[in-house]
């Protein structure tokens, strides 16, 4: 005759948490017990007895607590995949787990409680008529003629003005400094041999106004307010105390703008060439900017109007991953954050992040309800386009990509792509005017690098 089987039941007790309910029949568990003793009379040391010779009754009175635990575990370890798995339940968090007590002759039951993620009829999303503006995404004049002479402002040369006059605006100075806040001198708030240039704003309006027009060794008193917003709090709206001297001071000499500059800055024979390339380069970039702003605004959107619970566990995750993200962002950057203000982006990663899982499971079921698929095509035309951003093989790419995780990733980003452009074509959308415009620098002075590599190795050759 069979033994009864487990009873398992599920309740849903809120949108996102649900609890198993497990039963486990006397059987199951006097035979688990049975084979605790038998594992533990093996290796047990109990004075008095040789190793294996141990008594049951011996071990009851000396292990009881332990074996019932470790039955416990083991039942539990056992019987709970197989009980989500009869019920067709993922949880998205680690379970929970409050049992009961284990008895050799007794049913053994517990029960589990999870996050799971919210049950959403793809029909009921409300995703169509957002209103929505795209950023420009076309290149004038004016927007190569910007980058061109920033590429002249990094290029420029720094050399003494002669015959040797007063500082102005757009010379790069050296000096030493100290400051003071309310009559105290800050320790780390000072500096020997810090380079500036002058109306660039890198330093407050009122010390910058006050270094135009000095001379070399010229020593200066400016006293300037900083910011209610600054990052540290002990000088936050306070006006501080500066004692300055300058020691050197260097005019900008600026490139011409003709075609041994485009040589200089990148692999270009002309001036035509670089600027052609700087118009391409910002066409993309201002595309990749105005689809990612869609992207976000399509986000807000569908969190506005389908505002259900998501699993705190989800958020957590994605919490992580955007911090570690930022993290990284600001190394590259050379950017340090205050506690402050390292406190106020938790808060704001936080929202970020709820919102960006909501938007995900509600794309999800727009995906299930629509039968989206990618396609072998999809996934081909997926690792050209990789292969031109990061100038990798095709070839090279789809062996790396073989790999699941890897595949599975891109799966994802094609299948995102295209729920997007589904709400995009449903979406009423507005081409604005303006818009942030990019910066092609790393594009095209990386070429500049590549390049002084080339030419070094010539040299040393």
């Amino acid at each position: 005759m069979f033994p009864p089987p487990m009873q398992v039941n599920v309740q849903r007790i809120s949108p996102v948490m649900m609890e198993v309910q497990v039963e486990v029949p006397a059987d199951m568990v006097r035979a688990e017990v049975d084979k605790a003793y038998a594992n533990l009379g093996k290796k047990a040391h109990v004075r008095g007895f040789r190793p294996g010779k141990v008594p049951r009754n011996v071990l009851t009175q000396l292990f009881a607590p332990q074996v019932h635990n470790d039955v416990m575990n083991a039942i539990v370890n056992t019987t709970l995949p197989k009980a989500l798995e009869e019920k067709s339940v993922t949880p998205v968090s680690t379970p929970n787990v409050e049992a009961g007590k284990v008895e050799a002759n007794a049913a053994f039951s517990y029960k589990a409680r999870f996050e799971v993620q919210p049950e959403i009829d793809g029909g009921t999303v409300k995703y169509e008529g957002f209103e929505l503006t795209r950023p420009r995404t076309t290149a004038d004049e004016k927007l190569v003629e910007d980058q061109l002479e920033q590429l002249r402002q990094r290029h420029a040369r720094l050399e003494a003005p002669s015959p040797a006059r007063a500082t102005q605006t757009g010379d790069v100075l050296t000096i030493d400094f100290k400051l003071s806040v309310d009559g105290k001198e800050m320790k780390d708030g000072g500096g020997e041999g810090v380079q500036l240039e002058l109306g660039s704003g890198q330093v407050l309006p009122d010390l910058d106004a006050a270094l135009v027009g000095k001379n070399v060794d010229e020593k200066l008193e400016v006293d300037a307010k900083f910011p209610d917003n600054h990052p540290s709090k002990e000088l936050a709206g306070k006006t501080g105390h500066f004692s300055v001297t300058v020691r050197d001071v260097k005019a900008k000499v600026m490139p011409n703008l003709d075609d041994e500059f485009a040589k200089d800055v990148g692999q270009y024979q002309t001036l035509v060439e670089l600027r052609a390339d700087i118009h391409t380069k910002l066409e993309k970039a201002l595309k990749d900017q105005a689809e990612a702003a869609l992207a976000e605004q399509i986000v807000q959107k569908l969190n506005e109007a389908n505002p259900l619970e998501v699993p705190p566990s989800l958020v957590e995750q994605q919490a992580r991953i955007m911090e570690q993200e930022l993290v990284q962002q600001a190394r590259r950057m050379g950017q340090r954050f205050t506690q402050e203000q390292a406190q106020a982006l938790q808060g704001r990663i936080r929202e970020d992040a709820e919102k960006k899982v909501r938007a995900g499971l509600l794309m999800a079921a727009i995906a299930k309800k629509h039968e989206f698929k990618v396609t072998d095509e999809d996934i081909e035309k997926g690792l050209g386009e990789l292969a031109q951003e990061t100038g990798k093989n095709v070839a090279k790419l789809k062996v790396e990509y073989r790999e699941q995780s890897k595949r599975n990733m891109l799966i994802g980003m094609i299948l995102e792509d295209k729920i997007l452009d589904f709400l995009e074509g449903k979406s009423k959308i507005t081409d604005a005017p303006v818009g942030g415009v990019p910066d092609v620098k790393e594009e095209v002075e990386g070429k500049d690098e590549k390049k002084k590599s080339k030419k070094k190795e010539k040299d040393d050759k």
